[in-house]
């Protein structure tokens, strides 16, 4: 066989179209050979078109690998084949044999425009099995009754639902999930928007905090300070990270950007009582005490 573009002698199979396979065939490609690209799945790409970022350097997988899918489709030199086995080589170097086996489509690739028509007449169907909507979880009173009252000032505004979830908040500490699903039922508003907007600010939280409320500054001035110190010093204490609480829930720890207090630094504030020129062994003992 020879190829169109420079009239070589013979063919390369290339098996396998993940990011290597494709570069492999677009590197014998645009060396004049005829390239017959393999892969038994649908498409070509392999596994990083089903990543979402690449390591180390956490770039987009489909951004890096479109555009040579894009080259790979278009090159004159090359023939793709998906859906394709290779069940046999044989042969010698230079005069190979393949053979492959390619399973059926039940339509033509080549007229295919991916218009979805044929379904229509598709004598098999996949039948969707949707599960029926769980009953939605039971609130408590005190939710129920902040829950309404939030509502009410707002008019059952969907366009609201972010002050509406800081109210919330506010009343109750934290945002069960028992009243998340009952916001969305009450605003006609899908559950996913309702956690997607909750869980995009750092300032909601979906457990209940402790009594004591421990927040460590870790602004520039409490930084070169110290404050690195004073957040393990809690974790060894508590066994809690920042955003969590203890079993007890007596305590609740989290890091703050910056609480404007920069002449006090290292600040720790606990329910909202500023502790200036915090040190480890200080807020140990102030822990201690609150125990």
């Amino acid at each position: 066989m020879s190829s169109p573009k420079s009239g070589k002698s013979g063919a390369v199979l290339v098996a396998g179209a993940g990011i290597a396979g494709m570069q492999s065939a677009l590197d014998l490609a645009n060396a004049g050979y005829l390239v017959h690209l393999v892969d038994p799945d649908v498409n070509i790409g392999g596994t990083m078109v089903r990543l979402d970022k690449t390591f180390p350097t956490g770039d987009c997988a489909m951004c890096m690998i479109s555009p040579k899918m894009v080259e790979v489709a278009g090159h004159p030199n090359i023939k793709i084949k998906t859906m394709t086995d290779v069940v046999g080589v044989g042969g010698e170097p230079g005069r190979y044999r393949v053979r492959l086996r390619e399973r059926a489509r039940s339509v033509d690739p080549d007229k295919c425009t991916g218009c979805g028509e044929c379904t229509k007449a598709c004598p098999v169907h996949n039948v969707l099995q949707i599960p029926p909507r769980p009953a939605p979880p039971v609130m408590e009173p005190a939710w129920d009754k902040a829950l309404g009252e939030v509502l009410a000032g707002h008019d059952h505004r969907p366009d609201d639902l972010i002050a509406i979830l800081i109210e919330i908040s506010a009343k109750i500490a934290y945002l069960p999930r028992a009243v998340l699903w009952h916001l969305s039922e009450r605003l006609a508003v899908p559950l996913s928007q309702v956690y997607r907007v909750a869980t995009f600010y750092a300032q909601f939280r979906f457990t209940p905090p402790g009594k004591y409320q421990i927040s460590v500054c870790q602004g520039t001035a409490c930084h070169v300070r110290g404050s690195g110190l004073l957040l393990e010093a809690v974790t060894r204490k508590l066994g809690i990270t920042s955003g969590e609480t203890t079993e007890d829930f007596m305590f609740s720890l989290e890091r703050v950007a910056c609480f404007g207090a920069c002449a006090l630094a290292p600040v720790v504030v606990i329910n909202d009582k500023v502790y200036g020129g915090m040190t480890t062994r200080k807020l140990d003992r102030l822990i201690g005490e609150l125990k």
